[in-house]
């Protein structure tokens, strides 16, 4: 079914939610804990609307990478707070380190020779039952054995003031900030060092093994290992249970959007049947930036021979060649997202090839979750998102 409108319309799959982003306002749609839809939308001031100078050709590009990438930091956040998320990671490393402390506990128990561990006071432990003779014990009567530390730490817990509690809460949250900034931080240094440095270091023992016999393919040989970097990665996150998840999710926000560009109503039965491979996808512009870096490198290779002899050099060059390589990757987007022909299809082959491994086939209630973040950044004027 052909497209009867391309929209600039745009979207992020996050933690059991999606951002989309119109061409006036940037919404999260959140699915809580409750099993409800929570809609807000983001406050933010785009770049492109602040000088003019960022909306040119080439420029916009990797402006707008960065604005994703910190908009897209803030979602994330927002979202894994808001689903749960990031309470389901404290629990579990709370049980971790009660778990830790148990085995502590018994190994020290059994050091001192008490073999009989179900006699002994059973430990605080909210998250593992009780026995079932020893719970209908303790219904009835305090266990003998029973300290007064066995119920303190809940009654403590309830008298905490409320401003105490709100402060841990906060802490809790500055706490996952600070975390999420480190892991961003290091995810940035590990793709630097993964398709910049790597493939270089690798290439260049292999070319002195060979005594140089292949130092005219230098940009090619590393175009393949990047990209090979790449895919394997994503094929191997792909396998995690909640990265699964989120690329449900992304599945969900193509087929919303393919939905509302075919002019169908937006009900889940209509989205359902939609394709889940959208060329203006953010996996596209990932696949045709390496491409473009791979030609751009070879350019720069066949030119200028002599930056090649140094790694350090080398590997400087790429990365300050990385806004010009996002500018031409965004501006082949723009030409295939513009345009229907043989040319762009095959431009958009391998990010379409690609995107079998980043979208998933998403259920019901990642659908509804689409179409509540797309109805909330649909423009009054029909025309104000074309592409």
């Amino acid at each position: 079914m052909k497209n009867c409108k391309r929209t600039t319309i745009g979207g992020q799959a996050l933690i059991e939610a999606i951002m989309m982003k119109g061409p006036e306002k940037t919404a999260i749609a959140v699915r809580m804990p409750d099993g409800s839809i929570s809609v807000e939308y983001m406050q933010e001031k785009r770049w492109n609307q602040k000088n003019r100078f960022l909306r040119l050709p080439l420029i916009r590009g990797a402006v707008g990478l960065i604005e994703s990438l910190v908009s897209g930091y803030k979602a994330m956040m927002y979202a894994a707070e808001k689903s749960g998320f990031a309470d389901m990671e404290e629990e579990e490393e709370r049980e971790k380190r009660e778990a830790k402390e148990r085995k502590k506990a018994e190994k020290k128990a059994r050091k001192a020779g008490m073999h009989n561990l179900q006699a002994a006071s059973p430990l605080p432990d909210p998250a593992v039952g009780r026995p079932l003779e020893e719970t209908a014990a303790m219904d009835a009567a305090p266990a003998a054995g029973q300290t007064a530390a066995d119920g303190a730490a809940p009654a403590a817990e309830q008298a905490l003031p409320t401003q105490e509690k709100k402060k841990e809460e906060k802490e809790e949250s500055a706490f996952m900030g600070l975390l999420m900034g480190v892991a961003s931080v290091l995810g940035v240094a590990l793709a630097l060092f993964l398709f910049m440095w790597l493939p270089t270091f690798i290439f260049n023992g292999i070319n002195h093994l060979t005594g140089d016999a292949i130092g005219n393919w230098r940009s090619l040989i590393e175009g393949v290992m990047k990209m090979g970097i790449f895919v394997g990665y994503l094929a191997l996150v792909s396998l995690m249970k909640d990265i699964k998840r989120v690329f449900m999710y992304h599945g969900a926000e193509h087929k919303s959007i393919f939905c509302y560009e075919a002019g169908e109503e937006l009900t889940v039965e209509n989205v359902r049947k939609q394709r889940r491979f959208h060329p203006r996808c953010g996996t596209s512009f990932m696949i045709l930036m390496l491409i473009v870096s791979i030609i751009v490198a070879a350019i720069l290779s066949i030119a200028f021979p002599i930056l090649t002899k140094y790694t350090a050099v080398w590997v400087a060059i790429k990365i300050l060649m990385l806004p010009i390589i996002c500018g031409l990757g965004y501006e082949l987007i723009r030409f295939c997202g513009r345009h229907d022909n043989i040319l762009t299809k095959i431009i958009s082959a391998p990010g379409m090839w690609l995107q079998r491994l980043t979208t998933k086939e998403p259920d019901d209630s990642m659908i509804e979750v689409g179409i509540a973040s797309l109805k909330a950044v649909i423009p009054s004027d029909p025309d104000a998102d074309n592409w």
